[in-house]
């Protein structure tokens, strides 16, 4: 495959996400005024195509809370092309700590990767873990959409990342990323995720913050909710 400019991001970091109605929502963007700054891009509609076996083990074991939990998905920002950057995720959670491997790449080079056709990047050590978790799993391929519009905040001098995703919707059908930007909801009207996201301590002006609004951390996996939700709807056939 053909090298391609910055193809290799790592990231570490600790992870923790809240459902906020749309009351807290709009609290929540009022407090944080002052403590960080939206993002260049601003509300950026974001797609993620989950790959996973055709018995779906990758959710199955993700859903039961082990240690450790690993997936992979193809994101784009926006509606993708053919020749458009997408980029290739291997996400890993072992302890709560959260560890992505990147690759730039498109989509025909990504077809080709998992159909066994060499390696995703110009060597290195990401595109041996890549290639090693696509040739322990086998068989992988899209088995779901995750699609929801996000607004990013940055600290200012800090490493500490917030991110609002707007709603969050699924399909299990037209699995590419070229078809479009629609699907089932998976949280009620005005609902919204919440993710922290940093390296080392949650600062506490942010504590504050969202024990003032009563804003409590739980557990949330777009992917995991949609294929439970897609489960109930083939029972219901």
């Amino acid at each position: 495959m053909a090298e391609v400019q910055k193809p290799i991001v790592v990231m570490k970091r600790y992870e923790m996400k809240y459902i906020l109605s749309p009351e807290q929502t709009a609290y929540f963007k009022e407090k944080v005024k002052g403590h960080m700054q939206i993002d260049k891009f601003g509300l950026t509609s974001i797609a993620s195509l989950y790959y996973d076996t055709p018995n779906y083990r990758l959710i199955r074991t993700s859903i039961e809370k082990p240690p450790f939990k690993e997936k992979i998905r193809l994101r784009s920002y926006g509606l993708a092309t053919e020749s458009s950057p997408v980029f290739l995720e291997l996400k890993r959670k072992a302890y709560g700590i959260v560890y992505k491997r990147r690759v730039q790449s498109t989509i025909p080079l990504v077809k080709k990767f998992f159909d066994g056709e060499g390696d995703i990047c110009a060597g290195g050590q990401i595109n041996k873990e890549i290639t090693t978790f696509r040739d322990h799993y086998k068989e992988l391929a899209p088995a779901c959409l995750i699609i929801y519009d996000r607004v990013a905040y940055f600290e200012p001098g800090g490493d500490l990342r917030l991110t609002i995703d707007h709603n969050p919707r699924y399909r299990t059908e037209n699995l590419t990323l070229t078809h479009s930007m629609e699907g089932e909801s998976l949280l009620p009207e005005g609902y919204t995720i919440l993710e922290v996201k940093v390296q080392q301590a949650v600062p506490l002006w942010l504590s504050a913050i969202l024990a003032e609004g009563k804003i409590y951390k739980g557990s949330f996996s777009k992917y995991g909710t949609a294929y439970k939700m897609h489960l109930q709807k083939l029972r219901s056939y």
